[in-house]
């Protein structure tokens, strides 16, 4: 049972990507942040330890992209909201711990993902916090079925996103890691933090 990273990405398209970043800083340099922060991300956390999987979206458009590496796996999003499609992430992946994350948080080192894994060797789920109620992770031991009701309800992008997230786990061990922030506004942008 491999572990599993999965990372979400968006086409980084001007006007498809980071939007509210691009209300900041324009469409093109926001979709060119996101680009440049992926590539960097995925550098950073390759390790022979677990597997990488692209969750690209919109579907067809991410599966055939040249933007993303071709040695990496892909797998389509899907329709839904946020919860609905990482939901049907941790359903569709072969039996074993598996962590998802976004890719527009620049603080994520090869060491969070670490530590996230081997909280999944104590615990049934993991979650990295995010300074707004949010989270920037998400993981799954998945040594049985995820519950019918994971991440149903949630108020995504609010202070509440990380404990009605937590909600939808009930009778597990749930584990907190780092906390780190994403990037969604001007303000966010790490000064010189880009590779």
């Amino acid at each position: 049972m491999r572990r599993q990273l999965v990372i979400m990405v968006k086409e980084p398209r001007p006007g498809r990507v980071k939007t509210r970043l691009g209300r900041d800083i324009g469409m093109t340099s926001a979709a060119w942040w996101f680009r440049r922060q992926t590539a960097a991300l995925l550098r950073r956390v390759q390790d022979p330890r677990w597997r990488i999987t692209l969750a690209v979206t919109p579907d067809h458009e991410g599966l055939v992209s040249r933007i993303w590496p071709d040695h990496l796996d892909r797998l389509p999003q899907g329709q839904g909201n946020l919860g609905d499609r990482m939901a049907r992430i941790f359903r569709s992946l072969p039996p074993g711990p598996v962590c998802i994350i976004g890719a527009d948080i620049p603080g994520i080192e090869k060491e969070h993902i670490t530590r996230a894994f081997a909280a999944l060797g104590s615990h049934d789920a993991v979650f990295g916090p995010a300074p707004d109620g949010g989270y920037w992770l998400v993981g799954l031991k998945r040594i049985a079925p995820p519950p019918a009701t994971l991440f149903q309800n949630v108020r995504w992008s609010t202070d509440r996103a990380l404990s009605d997230s937590i909600a939808t786990l009930p009778g597990q061990n749930i584990a907190l890691i780092d906390e780190l922030a994403d990037v969604d506004r001007a303000a966010d942008l790490p000064i010189n933090r880009i590779g």
